[in-house]
């Protein structure tokens, strides 16, 4: 009878490691059901929060019932005009930039009527364009060669653009413009001081003939900017020049309906003016 119990308690001890492996599975397996709850995501309620945040961010902030309110900070974004006010705002503005494109062609052709013999002689360029008005005068009629004093039978011409220009808001740039060819002299090491101090002294005449001087800057490009090739001599002096830029800072206007062309009409400033050299 001892024998037996012996075997039996024996028995019941080696199988008793199968309580604490059940007990382990059970955890183990809370624990996986644990984390997939906790992963899955209630579309429902994403929803919910997602349209709230949208609200939120159109209409204010969120205060809490009871309580105060206070002034909220709320991203930079455009307020949202009703439907209302938008067509006349538009039209407001589709306003003001044609009577400002009316302004830029009345002045481009004011500079045609003050420079009108050398625009038929072809030593001036004057163009309408997306970015404004462009008048392109042969160095020539400005400077002597490797010079950077205006010559005096260019300063009155000068000063008749200066009377126009001087009644204008718009920004205005003198560009100054080589040729390829070198040079090397005490005043000017190399085409870039030339076609900068040439670019300075027709701003320091505009200034003194009344130009705002807010409204002017000068540029010098040497010979980067070409408008034709530096292989003949017609070629290099069409590159020698003084370009007068009057920035229009104007942006696109919705399109006309089908018709004639007004004189006045935007579309007027991205072609070129019949006649011009």
């Amino acid at each position: 009878m001892a024998r037996r119990r012996n075997h039996e308690e024996e028995h019941e001890n080696h199988e008793r490691w199968l309580v604490s492996y059940a007990d382990f599975i059970t955890l183990l397996f809370a624990f996986f059901v644990v984390m997939y709850s906790l992963s899955s995501v209630n579309e429902g309620k994403y929803r919910v929060l997602s349209e709230s945040l949208v609200s939120a961010f159109r209409s204010g902030a969120i205060v809490p019932d009871g309580a105060p309110s206070a002034p909220a900070v709320v991203p930079a974004v455009a307020p949202v005009l009703p439907p209302a006010q938008q067509p006349v705002e538009r039209a407001a503005d589709v306003a003001r930039r044609e009577a400002a494109l009316h302004r830029m062609t009345n002045m481009a052709d004011e500079i045609r009527r003050v420079l009108a013999p050398l625009t038929q002689g072809g030593q001036v360029r004057v163009t309408e364009g997306a970015r404004g008005i462009s008048v392109e005068i042969n160095a020539s009629v400005l400077f002597a060669p490797g010079d950077a004093a205006l010559d005096p039978s260019a300063v009155a011409a000068l000063r008749a653009v200066a009377d126009v220009l001087a009644r204008a808001d718009f920004p205005i740039t003198i560009e100054g413009h080589t040729d390829n060819l070198p040079i090397s002299t005490s005043r000017f090491p190399s085409n870039w001081e030339l076609s900068a101090v040439r670019a300075s002294s027709v701003v320091r005449l505009f200034i003194e003939a009344g130009v705002r001087g807010a409204l002017l800057t000068a540029a010098g490009y040497g010979d980067q900017r070409p408008v034709t090739e530096n292989y003949t001599e017609e070629g290099r002096a069409r590159n020698r020049r003084v370009t007068i830029l009057i920035e229009s800072m104007l942006g696109d206007l919705p399109p006309r309906a089908p018709g004639t062309i007004p004189r006045d009409d935007p579309i007027r400033a991205i072609l070129p003016p019949a006649g011009d050299a």
